[in-house]
């Protein structure tokens, strides 16, 4: 069975007189294990996606099921239990709290956890030291590179052992070098198991996940394993 199983999603928003069709009856499988990215022009709806697979936004019609779990049938306090419990997020511009050591910003999913502060600290520092920040716990969000800020956010975001870790433009403020690495730190993660679901802009980004979805219109229009950069571009302009 599939870890995620999506059932005729549809996502609309209205603005004064206009309805606007962000998803329009999407269906997808995502099997535990797999990396997946998500592609699009703006507008597409992919962040839109991302946001209704993490309990963040309420889909107008049709279902989202997590292992097993109908997401959106969950009271609001048992839905956030779930994202809590069950779900990573990284973000393009971190979310990092400024007066918080890259340690602390870490331990901040703990927050609810029933262990005690040493043992959070300690989970803190492993999740760091997973993404190969050990020597660099108590620095400052400031005294980051951008690289070394983004790994914060994916040690936060897999510091309780999510399911599924759901990463939404991971490389967008990033150089290409930095992005290499960030993307390797991902691929990394995947083979030690963790389920990975990505919106990325990069076509090259798609070289390191098992299978890329394209979205026009809020609507899948097409899924490639192995796919070329160059067919990647043109899927995802709207060309294929």
């Amino acid at each position: 069975m599939a870890l995620i199983e999506i059932s005729n999603l549809a996502k609309h928003y209205v603005s004064g007189e206009e309805t606007v069709e962000a998803l329009r009856g999407v269906d997808l499988s995502i099997s535990a294990g797999e990396f997946v990215s998500i592609m699009g022009q703006s507008g597409s709806g992919k962040s839109t996606l991302l946001s209704v697979l993490g309990g963040m936004n309420h889909p107008t019609e049709g279902e989202v099921e997590m292992a097993g779990v109908k997401l959106y049938t969950l009271p609001g306090e048992r839905l956030a239990d779930f994202r809590a419990q069950n779900l990573g997020f990284v973000f393009q511009s971190f979310h990092l709290i400024p007066y918080l050591t890259a340690l602390e910003n870490v331990m901040l999913p703990l927050a609810i956890a029933k262990m005690n502060n040493q043992e959070k600290r300690a989970k803190a520092k492993e999740a760091l030291e997973q993404v190969g920040l050990a020597a660099k716990v108590d620095r400052l969000p400031n005294q980051l590179s951008g690289g070394e800020q983004e790994r914060v956010a994916i040690a936060r975001a897999v510091v309780n052992k999510p399911h599924i870790l759901l990463a939404d433009e991971p490389t967008g403020n990033l150089d290409s070098k930095t992005s290499d690495e960030v993307m390797g730190l991902f691929r990394e993660l995947n083979k030690s198991g963790q389920t990975v679901v990505m919106v990325t802009h990069n076509p090259e980004n798609c070289a390191y996940t098992d299978r890329t979805i394209f979205l026009r219109d809020g609507r899948v229009v097409a899924e490639r394993e192995d796919v070329a950069v160059a067919e990647v571009c043109t899927l995802a302009s709207g060309r294929g």
